[in-house]
């Protein structure tokens, strides 16, 4: 079956009977080239009452491919601020797919501890920080004295920042 023809046909399924997205949101790497797009219109034909569900449970038993999509699409779902769980399990994590797609849009529903350290993870990864939406607005004098102890260490070991990040290092007003 043509890709175009699967997915037309998966979201049909989905919309229809939404546990049939476990097998076809599994299945998106093998009938499309565009796996996390496919695993994203999969998503959004769920019904929104049902939504909170299939996103936590495709998050926490996909594999990192499978949440990367989850993660993409949360900005896009109408969910609120019910996944920010899932944010905080990606930023655990040291792939730095799922860290910097967990500083996307829908971040925004990240209080601002839990933002700080995320940030500061993706300066320890040198995950590129023009990935964390609202970076100029959200970023503190907490945030900086936190990047300036890190660099003080990095520095102490013979390393460097990422380039990037010493942006975090100007004086915030």
């Amino acid at each position: 079956m043509e890709q175009n023809a699967w997915l037309t046909d998966a979201v049909a399924r989905v919309s229809a009977d939404p546990p049939r997205i476990v097998r076809a949101f599994a299945a998106a790497g093998r009938h499309s080239d565009d796996a996390t797009g496919a695993r994203i219109r999969l998503l959004l034909a769920l019904p929104p009452d049902v939504l909170p569900h299939w996103v936590d449970d495709l998050y926490r038993h996909g594999d990192n491919n499978e949440k990367l999509a989850v993660l993409t699409a949360l900005p896009d779902l109408p969910i609120g601020a019910e996944a920010v769980p899932l944010l905080h399990d990606a930023i655990r994590t040291n792939d730095t797919r799922l860290v910097a797609a967990a500083l996307g849009p829908y971040a925004r529903h990240l209080d601002q501890h839990a933002w700080r350290h995320a940030v500061l993870k993706c300066v320890f990864l040198a995950v590129p920080l023009d990935v964390v939406s609202d970076l100029d607005q959200r970023a503190d004098r907490e945030l900086t004295a936190m990047v300036a102890a890190l660099r003080a260490e990095r520095e102490a070991a013979g390393r460097r920042l990422p380039a990037d990040a010493y942006r975090l290092l100007d004086p915030i007003p």
